[in-house]
């Protein structure tokens, strides 16, 4: 499986980590954490000599129950940062996640390489048009309602049976648009209980059927520290676990907050299946 990312044919034969850069105040794990442009271009810099192929930029907060960003704030927030990283690094491959249109529209004429968006178009439907016009690469996610909603949408008769029916129905519209460099992400958290993501993980490999690249972001999640009865910043080891799971179970990109560490799971679980 491969996709053309800004002229760079990627292959997932060798699975690939996308780094987190949360430029939100509000976010679970590092919130705020980079607060001007010299700790984002030291973050970037150590994430991708860690071995990120994308930084995936965030400026809308997509945990449970977040606040609602205007589109105004989320542009004000991510579109210096993007301009200032693809003048920094410009062979980066930066990732903008997104639901809106408009904001992935500015990222992209400022250099951003592909759209992250949680919502896999249900939030503005203006977003495969966008796409499509700018043949970037699209990754859909999958998720019921909105990051204020989707927890009280956690019921499923056939959870497995619903996602492949939603990816099934949002890949054949990508494709009538013309999209066609497509990831899907099974959405680890987003409206789904804890239960209910280690069974996904479980089946993972159940989600090959669309010949798409699978990402995995479980990084840090609830599940894993409500699980141990820990924090979020206690959860890295955990979040190994579920990560070697995740690639034994046929993911091809980690989105991770941990570079390097992600980067040393996908070495060994290689090895492993060699």
């Amino acid at each position: 499986m491969t996709i053309n990312c800004k002229g760079n044919l990627i292959d997932f034969t060798s699975p690939k980590v996308m780094g987190v850069l949360n430029l939100t105040p509000d976010s679970f794990y590092d919130g705020g954490k980079y607060k001007n442009e010299n700790e984002i271009l030291h973050q970037t810099e150590r994430m991708l000599s860690d071995g990120a192929t994308f930084i995936d930029l965030g400026a809308y907060s997509s945990r449970p129950g977040a606040d609602h960003v205007t589109t105004e704030e989320e542009k004000r927030r991510i579109t210096p940062i993007v301009s200032l990283l693809t003048k920094q690094f410009p062979e980066a491959l930066l990732s903008i996640d997104t639901f809106r249109s408009e904001i992935a529209l500015a990222c992209i004429d400022r250099g951003a390489a592909m759209i992250n968006d949680i919502s896999a178009g249900n939030l503005d439907d203006q977003m495969f048009e966008t796409i499509a016009k700018t043949k970037v690469p699209y990754i859909m996610m999958h998720m019921r309602g909105t990051p204020q909603t989707m927890k009280s949408l956690e019921q499923y008769d056939d959870l497995l049976h619903d996602m492949n029916l939603y990816f099934s129905e949002k890949i054949a519209l990508a494709k009538q648009y013309g999209i066609n460099d497509i990831i899907i992400d099974p959405g680890f958290g987003f409206a789904k209980n804890i239960a209910q993501n280690f069974n996904l993980l479980k089946q993972l490999a159940l989600l090959n059927f669309s010949e798409t690249p699978i990402l995995a972001g479980l990084s840090r999640k609830s599940m894993i520290y409500k699980t141990l009865g820990i924090t979020a910043s206690e959860a890295l080891n955990g979040t190994t676990a579920l990560n070697t799971i995740a690639l034994l179970n046929g993911a091809s990109i980690l989105r991770v907050h941990d570079v390097k560490e992600a980067m040393q799971c996908i070495k060994l679980v290689e090895m492993y299946n060699r």
